[in-house]
């Protein structure tokens, strides 16, 4: 009785030894977990252990996570590298690292990036990029240094009668639709023995008549919405629109615009910092 009593007690000794342990998935088989992950997701276990941060390497675990056309983007992103990388020498997981970084083109005046989480892709324009009436007079019109901007300028609006901000994009969109905002500001923000300070006394005119802002695409969509400019010192993106793309291999051109060009009353007190085409479940309303 005691010896089979022991006998038994080493049998399942022995066979709990021999069941699978996490390290014994094979890697193939966590790839195929992986891929249906987020990517923030895909890379916190990757540090569980060698198998899974082997698989988290798989092409076709990021491929997944791609845009279609992430080629055209990566090339874009690509433009100002001093580096002799190029889209074939990168596994795709580095691809994608690459495009969620702030990656600036047409020399330094733009800047895609992918979001992290969806891998929705986010373009910035910046103001030095747009068509601004009167901004090479000085009366009316600087560009002002900030490390509010992600591209470190903001055109600055003295005063002025005629408002009139233009400008445009050619870009392959991953399918999807897209939302495009204007990043304003009332106020000159400034530091001041360490603290943010805004500078208000060029603000006036906005409580008057509403600015007008407008988009147009090449394929004959178009929004038009009127807005009262509001809100001083604090960084508000202004909604222009959304549009559609239906093919992420087509070249469409965006166009948007800011105007307000009632002249029967100046304004000023206004940074224009940048104009943002992103998706739309990808934009915070407020930064």
């Amino acid at each position: 009785m005691g010896a089979n009593f022991s006998s038994c007690v080493c049998d399942d000794g022995d066979s709990s030894s021999m069941r699978p342990r996490l390290g014994d998935i094979p890697e193939s088989c966590v790839a195929l977990v992986l891929m249906y992950l987020d990517p923030p997701d895909i890379c916190k276990l990757a540090r569980l252990n060698r198998a899974f941060r082997d698989a988290s390497f798989a092409d076709f675990v990021w491929e997944a996570k791609l845009p279609l056309n992430y080629k055209f983007i990566m090339g874009k992103a690509l433009e100002e590298d001093d580096t002799t990388s190029s889209v074939a020498e990168l596994g795709k997981r580095d691809i994608y690292a690459r495009l969620c970084k702030h990656n600036l083109f047409d020399n330094g005046t733009k800047e895609i990036r992918l979001d992290k989480r969806t891998g929705g892709v986010c373009l910035a324009i910046s103001s030095k990029a747009l068509r601004i009436t009167g901004i090479d007079d000085r009366r009316y019109w600087n560009h002002i240094s900030t490390e509010e901007s992600r591209f470190h300028t903001v055109a600055y609006l003295h005063q002025i009668w005629w408002l009139e901000v233009e400008g445009d994009i050619d870009f392959q969109f991953p399918e999807g639709t897209y939302s495009v905002y204007f990043r304003l500001h009332l106020g000159r923000s400034s530091k001041k023995l360490g603290r943010r300070v805004c500078k208000t006394e060029h603000i006036h005119g906005w409580d008057m008549k509403p600015v007008k802002f407008q988009l147009t695409t090449s394929d004959g969509q178009r929004a038009v919405s009127h807005t009262h400019l509001d809100n001083p010192g604090h960084w508000i993106l202004y909604h222009v629109g959304n549009f559609v793309s239906k093919s992420s291999n087509d070249l469409m051109n965006i166009k948007f615009s800011l105007t307000q060009i009632d002249c029967t009353h100046t304004k000023g007190g206004l940074c224009v910092d940048a104009v943002l085409i992103c998706n739309s479940s990808d934009v915070k309303k407020e930064v």
